[in-house]
């Protein structure tokens, strides 16, 4: 069940599954290979993705959040979402030219479930298409646009143990190190700092699209 030369290291499916059991149906029958209708509503109101991509140097988690329903249904086997303003770093759009794989956790606030899809997605800079999800006349540089290959919703246990729409489990920004501190940390006050918190909610402000 484990690998002898680190006990309690499970290294194989079956040790696994000796641990763990099997699913049951109500684990497997749930999931789709098509946004049904129900599943559609999630993403339609949805203004929280976390989108997962692997490429040569390995995985990436990003968030992605916007106006609820910014990840559009194109049809039950298509959604689209605007890449909207960032860091320019692009980890996520490197890793999709590369490796198509690709996924989507949608969360709503306030609500228990989630929705997971998987499938494989590519980038499209067509003009008619970026143009479809401008604000306030600014289109996103390019849109993801993922096959859906599986969907189906992810029960509200994590949710509840993390108490994360709790308001009382809220914690004071105040508490936490602020962007300006982690930056200052990392870079030996090069950069960040009390003037890069100062001047972030202006910056950010006209760059949300």
């Amino acid at each position: 069940m484990t690998d002898t030369a680190t006990p309690h290291r499970i290294t194989t499916i079956e040790a696994l599954e000796a641990v763990y059991g099997t699913p049951n149906a109500n684990s497997t029958d749930k999931e789709a290979d098509c946004l049904i209708p129900s599943y559609r509503r999630y993403v339609e109101v949805s203004p929280f993705v976390a989108l997962a991509t692997v490429g040569p140097e390995g995985i990436d988690c990003s968030p992605r959040g916007d106006r609820p329903g910014f990840v559009r249904v194109h049809n039950e086997r298509t959604l689209m979402m605007p890449d909207r303003r960032g860091n320019n770093r692009v980890d996520s759009l490197r890793n999709i030219v590369r490796d198509p794989r690709c996924a989507f956790l949608f969360l709503i606030p306030g609500a228990g479930n989630c929705l997971r899809v998987n499938g494989r997605a590519h980038l499209s800079t067509d003009p008619s298409r970026c143009d479809s999800f401008a604000i306030d006349g600014k289109p996103p540089r390019s849109v993801i646009v993922l096959e859906v290959e599986t969907v189906y919703f992810q029960c509200a246990r994590a949710i509840i143990r993390a108490g994360l729409w709790d308001p009382a489990a809220r914690v004071n920004d105040a508490d936490l190190p602020s962007a300006g501190d982690m930056l200052a940390e990392i870079t030996k006050g090069r950069l960040g700092g009390e003037a890069y918190d100062r001047e972030w909610p202006g910056r950010a402000a006209k760059s949300l699209w």
